[in-house]
């Protein structure tokens, strides 16, 4: 397989030339064998100079993967007339034992219910044209001894405090932009942060992809916090409010109340609705704002 060699060539300045002969090896492996990779298996298939202990010197070489992967995608992969959005997701393998490190419980989409294994956040740069995604930055997820301890609660069951309607007397709205960002927020920020240090604006990125776990405000702020756009998934029962901008000039201006107008976007329908609703007495207001005649929510 020399035309393996010749594509590895880009990664010689991160890596010497026997890291570089035993990376071919495992390649050429990896592609002819089935199945779960594992490095008994890789010196199976390797053939001559790919022997188990050869596969244990290469996994104990601390190689610097982002670069290699990074370079490897500027060299054949890159597109300059492509747009590319930043994206992020979990993966969760299956893994028996005890001892292996990272060993811990994940929750696995595939089955739908927390499985015994390891995880990996990965990032990825995905070509909008291609349709394509680039790996670029994979981390094993390690859980803190926080994120444990709060997996499975044990919740008591309380009465809930009864409380008049409405918002309670004396409280101050909060300012959404300052939230305190979990462990798995702060892991996610700081993978950021190095990826971008390491494409150095050589692709301006603008959006990062999420999957739905990560559609909430927390999530938002951030992206926000590294100059990105998130793009994920809202909850089916997210409110979405337009922010205030300007007093309705055909309103008279003769009640001395603060007029407060909120704007709900509801997602359940097929086009905006915008519902705009006077919250102050003597009156309230509604206008509904459509493109097609569909029934109004009921308010």
């Amino acid at each position: 397989m020399p035309d393996i060699l010749s594509l590895l060539q880009c990664l010689l300045p991160q890596i010497n030339a026997t890291t570089m002969r035993q990376l071919n090896q495992i390649i050429i492996a990896m592609l002819a064998m089935s199945g779960r990779v594992t490095m008994l298996g890789i010196s199976r298939w390797a053939g001559i100079g790919g022997s188990y202990r050869t596969m244990l010197r290469f996994f104990q070489t601390v190689i610097p993967w982002a670069t290699l992967f990074w370079l490897f995608f500027r060299k054949h992969l890159f597109r300059a007339n492509e747009v590319y959005l930043l994206a992020g997701d979990e993966v969760v393998i299956s893994k028996s034992g005890k001892h292996t490190y990272g060993l811990d419980r994940f929750f696995s989409s595939l089955v739908s219910k927390p499985i015994s294994g390891l995880s990996f956040f990965t990032l990825s740069l995905v070509s909008v044209e291609q349709r394509h995604s680039f790996p670029i930055q994979i981390e094993q997820v390690i859980k803190s001894d926080i994120e444990k301890s709060s997996g499975s609660p044990t919740l008591e069951i309380k009465a809930k405090e009864k409380r008049g309607r409405g918002r309670p007397k004396g409280s101050k709205n909060k300012n959404k932009t300052e939230v305190i960002l979990t462990s798995e927020l702060l892991r996610i920020k700081k993978m950021i942060n190095e990826l971008v240090k390491l494409i150095a604006n050589f692709i301006p990125l603008t959006y990062l992809v999420l999957d739905g776990h990560f559609g909430n405000n927390n999530a938002l702020q951030m992206a926000r916090q590294v100059n990105l756009h998130i793009i994920s998934k809202l909850r089916h029962d997210s409110a979405l409010y337009i922010p205030y901008q300007n007093p309705d000039p055909i309103i008279v201006h003769a009640v001395n109340t603060e007029r407060n107008w909120t704007g709900v976007i509801f997602l359940m329908n097929i086009c905006v609705k915008v519902v705009l609703k006077r919250i102050s007495k003597p009156i309230l207001t509604k206008l509904v704002c459509c493109t097609k005649n569909l029934p109004s929510p009921s308010m």
